[in-house]
């Protein structure tokens, strides 16, 4: 009555024969085999995918029969055998074997059981084609945007909202083929960080539009200004002209005027700023944040970021995984 404790679904092969034989030694020894096709429970922590290893269980055991009246014991520490060539779908590989003992005891007695150890190392290879560089490439094309004309609007606007939509759904397609869980996958810090950036990346042209706004009506304003102060200067040119006119008149009015002026600042001594506040006042007039400028700074500071997020991201997950690994 042997069975699989943590069978799910399991069926015999019938073609073209039952795929069964037993064979009886003269020393007595009997070998009984039958291929069996099996899907088991595993429980895996995805914390780590895709830099995770995942250690499945195979439980060999007795159902009615207690170990009273039956033991299981493995031949030899060989005696679990796994074909040369064997090739696993869904980007894994077969990592070490074992073999142990899981005898169990219920309220019905204590049973034999032998317990297979399967390893499955996921093929980093194939993530980094199908997840990684695929998310890369998105960003990458989101930062275009800061090489294009501010005033195109379309064309900014339309990379940044195709970049979000690609980045999201490739984000969706990566979930799609994973279990729900209740905690973040490395996987799920890599999208997400992507997203943000192609986010940013599109917050980015709010931030120039506003921007060049305020350079237009700062323009406007100043171009304003300038025509009044000429308009100023013309008005005080022209009541110049009729006072100096005027002043020819009069020998007294022509001293005074021939006169130096004297200087209320040497009278009445102007407080000092301090140097602090000077500095910020200068840093204030000088540094304006352009549009132009904005796109110029974005051009270097998020690819800086992204690469930061990059080697931090990639020695971290790596260092765990050599760490699982040891």
């Amino acid at each position: 009555d042997t069975f699989f404790r943590n069978e799910k679904i399991g069926r015999f092969h019938n073609i073209l024969t039952p795929n069964l034989y037993v064979r009886v030694f003269p020393n007595g020894d009997i070998l009984y085999s039958i291929r069996v096709s099996l899907i088991v429970t595993c429980s895996m922590h995805l914390a780590l995918f895709p830099f995770d290893e995942q250690t499945c269980y195979l439980y060999v055991a007795s159902y009615g029969w207690t170990m009273n009246d039956l033991i299981y014991v493995w031949k030899d520490q060989e005696a679990l055998q796994f074909a040369n060539n064997i090739s696993l779908p869904g980007g894994f590989k077969m990592g070490d074997t074992g073999q142990d003992y899981c005898d169990v005891k219920t309220a019905t007695g204590e049973y034999s059981c032998l317990q297979v150890d399967l390893v499955f190392c996921r093929e980093l290879s194939y993530f980094m084609v199908t997840m990684y560089i695929p998310c890369f490439m998105i960003v990458v094309v989101s930062w275009f945007a800061f090489w294009i004309d501010h005033k195109a609007a379309p064309a900014r606007v339309t990379l940044g909202v195709t970049t979000l939509l690609a980045m999201s759904t490739t984000m969706a397609s990566i979930q799609k083929s994973l279990p729900p869980v209740a905690y973040t996958k490395a996987i799920d810090v890599w999208s997400g960080v992507c997203v943000f950036f192609v986010f940013l990346s599109l917050m980015e042209y709010a931030l120039v539009n506003y921007a060049a706004r305020t350079d237009a009506q700062r323009a406007t304003e100043k171009k304003k200004r300038k025509d009044k102060e000429i308009e100023l200067l013309a008005m005080a040119a022209d009541n110049n002209e009729l006072e100096d006119q005027d002043d020819l008149k009069d020998p007294l009015l022509r001293r005074v005027n021939s006169s130096k002026p004297i200087l209320t600042a040497s009278i009445i001594p102007s407080p000092t700023p301090s140097r602090l506040s000077h500095k910020f006042q200068f840093w204030m007039d000088t540094w304006k944040f352009g549009a132009k400028k904005i796109d110029v700074l974005s051009r270097s500071i998020f690819p800086l970021c992204f690469s930061i997020f990059n080697i931090s991201y990639w020695s971290y997950y790596l260092n765990q995984k050599a760490d699982t690994e040891s």
